[in-house]
């Protein structure tokens, strides 16, 4: 996210939490998903937007007009379904629902558009079976230009009142500021995480033990100093920074979520520009994390939220 956008004092501009868009397609998870991302949207106080990608537009090449129809109707079944069950929940909150023609990752994509954040479960069913187990989160999570959170870990698991940020240097600090507004709409603490892994530097030419010595010095003063840039934009809120070392960074942030209600990452730039891109630190983390996983592209405008959407479906298939 961010370096574009700054404040007077050379801060990235606060970034505002948008409204949250929601993938179901029946499942457990998908349901599980969309009453945590309606938690999230009243948090928030922004829009929940319920999508169920049907999937006409592909299916329509060899199914005929009656399946898809049925299909159709399958779709807004559900959607009035989930919708219900969330405002008996939540009966404040606003609640948008879209009946898309188009393949789940794509249809979540253009549902998000700008400034939203997409909510998937971290299993599938329906809509999205056509996709091997875990494939729309990770699909989402490596073409999304906006956040995208994977619910994971156990559905009445008690809140710990923090937010686990997972930093690796001074240019998370845009992402980090996103991480610090989950935090303050949860009213919980900040806590950077930042993992040493000695294995990334043994083996280099000329390694020598003052060298990684440096090194580890590095990741704590640059730690230290994310945290207190975060703090001067956020001063009311409790922000902790920690640097653990180990031969395994996946492992040890997965520990780490545990104690989390939330853990969010950043996502670098795409190779050359082309394609997907997603590491297996963030691989790992949606696969095996114990609470959602939250990835946040570097690209992300500091920006408020897009228009709010409204129910509807988008036409005949």
């Amino acid at each position: 996210m961010s370096g574009d956008r700054e404040t007077e004092n050379g801060q990235p501009a606060r970034p505002e939490l948008g409204n949250v868009v929601v993938g179901i397609d029946g499942s457990p998870a998908a349901r599980t998903a969309a009453l945590w991302a309606a938690a999230e949207a009243a948090r928030r106080g922004r829009t929940l937007h319920l999508v169920h990608a049907a999937d006409t537009d592909r299916r329509a090449l060899f199914a005929d007009a009656e399946t898809i129809q049925t299909v159709r109707e399958v779709g807004r079944d559900l959607l009035t379904d989930t919708a219900e069950a969330v405002r008996e929940r939540f009966p404040d909150l606003s609640v948008s629902r879209e009946l898309g023609r188009q393949e789940p990752v794509s249809g979540l994509l253009a549902a998000a558009g700008r400034n939203g954040t997409i909510v998937v479960g971290h299993r599938g069913l329906g809509g999205f079976a056509t996709l091997m187990l875990g494939s729309v989160g990770l699909g989402v999570a490596a073409r999304a230009d906006v956040p995208v959170i994977v619910v994971r870990g156990e559905d009445e698991r008690p809140e710990t009142g923090t937010v686990l940020a997972a930093v690796h240097d001074p240019s998370d600090l845009g992402w980090l500021l996103l991480a610090a507004a989950e935090a303050e709409a949860r009213k919980a603490s900040l806590r950077l995480e930042s993992v040493w892994n000695v294995f990334a530097h043994v083996g280099r030419v000329a390694t020598m033990l003052d060298d990684l010595d440096g090194i580890a010095r590095r990741r704590v003063r640059e730690a230290k100093e994310l945290a207190d840039r975060v703090r001067r934009a956020h001063p009311g809120l409790n922000v902790t920074h920690h640097v653990e070392t180990g031969t395994s960074t996946p492992g040890i942030l997965i520990e780490a979520s545990r104690g989390a209600d939330l853990l969010v990452m950043g996502r670098g730039g795409r190779p050359l520009g082309l394609g997907p891109a997603l590491g297996r630190v963030a691989h790992a983390l949606i696969h095996h994390a114990h609470c959602p996983v939250e990835i946040v592209p570097h690209t992300f405008p500091a920006s408020g939220p897009g228009p709010t959407a409204t129910d509807h479906d988008d036409g005949p298939a």
